[in-house]
């Protein structure tokens, strides 16, 4: 069930999920899988090997970092962007040396994510986003 259209949402708060997953689902063919704590995320990504990869930092058991760093491992050329509420430069730093791609401070725009979508999928148009606007 590879495919270079999964986005993988981690984040413990369902409310950020479902909104995540509002914006990116449109009608561009993306699928969404969506994980609440680490230990499922890193399954879902064994299984699907999403394109993207949004994780939140601060969850429950394994935390952002922890669930990147074992990615990585698994995959070093994940796509991983990391989504925390908390923007301290040591954090950004950690998660960056760690290997994201890039670093989202939560509260974020609806175009924050069709951004970081473009980045993963630089071939596609995510939702929202006409030849015009290109």
């Amino acid at each position: 069930m590879s495919g270079e259209k999964w986005v993988l949402i981690v984040d413990d708060a369902a409310f950020m999920r479902s909104m995540l997953k509002k914006v990116i689902a449109g009608e561009n063919g993306f699928r969404v899988l969506e994980a609440p704590d680490g230990a499922q995320a890193l399954k879902l990504y064994q299984e699907y090997r999403p394109g993207l990869v949004l994780l939140d930092i601060s969850m429950p058991g394994m935390n952002g970092i922890e669930v990147l760093k074992e990615l990585k491992k698994r995959d070093p050329m994940a796509f991983v962007i990391m989504c925390s509420a908390i923007g301290q430069e040591s954090m950004i730093r950690e998660a960056l040396d760690s290997g994201a791609s890039d670093f989202i401070v939560k509260p974020f725009k609806p175009e924050q994510i069709t951004a970081a979508v473009r980045r993963a999928f630089p071939s596609e148009k995510p939702a929202g986003v006409v030849s015009s606007d290109l």
